[in-house]
C-alpha cells in the first residue's frame, strides 16, 4: 500500500472521518512489520485495538428490575379523589349563610309582602279618590263665581 495514502487514511481516522472498510484497511497494514519508522507509534495503538477486540467478559452481569410505585401512586390518587368529593359534597350541602344571615332574609321576605299589600290597598283607595279631581274643579269653579259674586256686590252697592 502507498505511503502518501495511509497517511491521508490516518488524518481522516483521526477525525472520524473514515468508513469501516478504510479502517480495515489501517488495521491490516499495521498488522504487517514493514511500517516506516515515523508510524510506529501507531503499531502499536492498532494492536491494542485488535486485542481488545478479542476480550470478552467473563462474569454474568445481572439486571434488576425497579420496583414499581404503582401501590403509592394508585393510594396517591384515591386520597386526592376522596378528598375532593369529600370537599364538593360539604360545599353544597351547607346554604352559605349564618343564622342571622337567615333571620335578616326572612324579615325581609316578611317585610316585602306587607309592602306589597300596602300598595295593592293605597292603589285600591287612589282609584276610589279619582272623583276628588271633579271635586276640586268644581270648587275652582265655584271660587270664579265667588268672584263674580264680589264684584256684583260691590257695583249695587
Amino acid at each position: 500500500m502507498e505511503l502518501a495514502n495511509i497517511e491521508k487514511l490516518l488524518e481522516a481516522y483521526f477525525e472520524g472521518a473514515t468508513s469501516e472498510q478504510e479502517e480495515q484497511e489501517l488495521r491490516s497494514y499495521f498488522k504487517t512489520e514493514e511500517i516506516p519508522p515515523h508510524l510506529a507509534v501507531y503499531k502499536a495503538m492498532f494492536e491494542g485495538y485488535e486485542a481488545a477486540s478479542k476480550e470478552t467478559s467473563q462474569s454474568t452481569i445481572t439486571l434488576t428490575e425497579p420496583k414499581k410505585n404503582n401501590r403509592f401512586w394508585n393510594l396517591s390518587i384515591a386520597a386526592t379523589l376522596l378528598i375532593t368529593i369529600g370537599l364538593v359534597g360539604y360545599t353544597f350541602t351547607q346554604s352559605g349563610y349564618t343564622a342571622e344571615e337567615e333571620e335578616a332574609l326572612a324579615a325581609f321576605q316578611k317585610t316585602k309582602e306587607v309592602m306589597f299589600l300596602l300598595s295593592e290597598n293605597l292603589n285600591e283607595g287612589t282609584a276610589s279618590i279619582g272623583h276628588l279631581d271633579e271635586f276640586t274643579k268644581g270648587v275652582a269653579n265655584m271660587s270664579v263665581l265667588n268672584q263674580f259674586n264680589e264684584s256684583k256686590n260691590l257695583i249695587l252697592k
